[in-house]
């Protein structure tokens, strides 16, 4: 009979992954995955699927360097849980970045246990790469050793499929959700409208799909900050009175419009 996800469970598992990290706990951080897990880090690069390609991620990413975890907030929404954090990584030359992120884990119940089916790492690789070169000779001695480490590890495809990372929406995405935000935080229905149009689906919190009306009635007087762009996703996290969350707009190829907003929120 499958579990019933509970908050707790998925916490558990979830607050295993820094552990094992930095630990350099190799086995114990790729066996939180499911058989054919998917690690999209960042989002909008090649994807890593499947036990050997997260193997050759970890060997690549994480075993090299020194990872912490700041977590601001985590939001629940099972089998679901969202992080609102900083990745602090120090590299092994010394240069050290701070990575402003939101991490979305997927769970599945897999053999009468809770695993990691998907993880989504929403954070921006040219922000990084520009922190990274910006310490100096740490910075690049650390961006000449990762090319390598990223050949030899994934090959000269995995180093291309890296790098379709620095594409996306970008600013573009990043202008017109925050366009969407001050509208609906200003009650400006008719604004909202013609930045959505009728195409795009809401879900205030996620997986409770709302109209636009009521989506900006909801959300008069919103404030967000941390605001992100991965691939075809934006993320901000957002505030809503006394609510914390974490927003998420999909967009259709290109950032000509955002196809579902998504809300993440603390329990209330």
């Amino acid at each position: 009979m499958p579990l019933a996800p509970s908050a707790a469970a998925l916490l558990t598992v979830v607050e295993a992954s820094p552990r094992a990290v930095a630990a350099h706990d190799k086995s114990a951080w790729v066996d939180l995955f499911a058989a054919d897990a998917e690690v999209n880090d960042p989002v909008g690069a090649r994807p890593h699927i499947g036990r050997g390609a997260i193997e050759r991620f970890y060997d690549t990413f994480i075993g090299p360097n020194t990872i912490a975890f700041r977590v601001e907030r985590d939001l629940v929404d099972p089998p679901t849980v969202l992080r609102d954090l900083t990745i602090v990584t120090t590299m092994s030359t010394g240069a050290t970045v701070y990575v402003p992120m939101h991490l979305r884990y997927r769970l599945v119940e897999e053999d009468g246990a809770w695993k990691i089916a998907d993880l989504a790492a929403f954070w921006e690789l040219a922000a990084m790469i520009w922190q990274l070169l910006r310490t100096g000779a740490p910075g690049l001695g650390a961006a000449l050793k990762l090319g390598p480490q990223l050949i030899a590890n994934q090959g000269f495809g995995g180093m291309i499929g890296m790098l379709s990372a620095l594409r996306g929406v970008g600013r573009t995405g990043k202008r017109m959700t925050t366009r969407v935000f001050a509208a609906a935080a200003s009650t400006n229905l008719l604004r909202v409208r013609g930045l959505l149009g009728n195409r795009a689906e809401i879900e205030l919190p996620a997986g409770t799909p709302v109209s636009v009306e009521e989506f900006t009635n909801r959300v008069r007087n919103m404030r967000w900050s941390k605001v992100i762009a991965a691939g075809r996703t934006v993320t901000a996290s957002v505030r809503l009175g006394d609510t914390h969350g974490v927003a998420v707009a999909e967009f259709a190829t290109g950032a000509t419009h955002i196809t579902i907003l998504r809300f993440y929120l603390d329990a209330v």
